[in-house]
């Protein structure tokens, strides 16, 4: 069984036990999480769609950990004119296991 879920705008297809990273979530770690805003379930041989989510339907997750991304480095320069800047950015993220599609 296969889900395609919706977790802060982002879009990710999911199947049990699976380890994925996730916007930030406000959750402790360890904690148990139901995540119900499912778009599609892809089950055997159907598939149920969802207008725009599916009611009844959830995914259950537990928080692994809270980490921080690799660091993206965005750099700004106009030429002829001596401007250069530099700026770092680390995405925080949170990493979930899919225990059950409900």
């Amino acid at each position: 069984m296969e889900a395609i879920i919706n977790i802060s705008g982002i879009q990710f297809r999911v199947k049990e036990n699976d380890k994925i990273y996730v916007p930030k979530l406000k959750a402790e770690v360890g904690s148990i999480i139901n995540l119900d805003k499912i778009l599609m379930v892809f089950d055997n041989n159907q598939v149920h769609i969802g207008r725009p989510y599916l009611e009844g339907k959830s995914v259950q997750a537990k928080v692994l950990s809270h980490i921080k991304d690799e660091k993206i480095l965005v750099f700004h320069k106009k030429r002829r004119n001596d401007y250069k800047k530099l700026r770092g950015h680390r995405q925080h993220l949170t990493r979930i296991l899919i225990e059950k599609i409900n």
